[in-house]
């Protein structure tokens, strides 16, 4: 790190920990630690986007994985499921409340009827055309303090980690 550059907090907690456990090597922190604050403040920026939308960050996940879906902007709760990853319980309740504000609707399978299938409605089709659009400017607003080349270098160094840390069995304690 640069001596001339402040220390962060992240940094400060490392060298409280240098200091205190001289024996644990610390250095991971600096890179876990401050990936951990970034997500925070990424999110945070991310739902004011969602939130003047009326749309929880599900919500939009929801409204997403519809429209990128492509004509007729629907598919079935458990692949809404797997294209947001999460639980299909929270994928009902995510679902329930889209389908109250008119942005979703709900039918059976024609070829299964106890399967249902969730569907983008008109105007939930043009909200999310909007609010993708927004949010789309508000993720390269967030990436301008980046060079293009900063920009791509993370996104390469974020692919190969996260491919690694997907192959990985969770680590269990017992």
């Amino acid at each position: 790190m640069d001596d001339l550059q402040p220390l962060d907090r992240v940094a400060r907690i490392q060298a409280d920990w240098r200091r205190e456990r001289p024996d644990v090597d610390v250095t991971p922190q600096g890179v876990i630690g401050r990936l951990h604050r970034l997500a925070d403040q990424l999110t945070e920026e991310l739902c004011h986007v969602y939130g003047h939308y009326n749309l929880s960050e599900g919500e939009f996940d929801v409204l997403c994985a519809l429209r990128r879906a492509g004509k007729p902007y629907e598919r079935a709760p458990g692949e809404l499921a797997a294209h947001t990853m999460v639980t299909t319980g929270a994928m009902t309740k995510r679902i329930d409340r889209l389908e109250r504000a008119g942005l979703v609707t709900r039918r059976r399978s024609g070829e299964d009827q106890r399967s249902r299938i969730v569907a983008l409605t008109e105007p939930g089709r043009e909200l999310i055309d909007q609010a993708f659009t927004d949010h789309m400017r508000n993720e390269r607003r967030l990436l301008d303090s980046l060079t293009p080349a900063e920009t791509e270098t993370l996104e390469e160094l974020l692919t190969t980690w996260l491919s690694h840390m997907e192959k990985r069995q969770p680590l269990t304690h017992t």
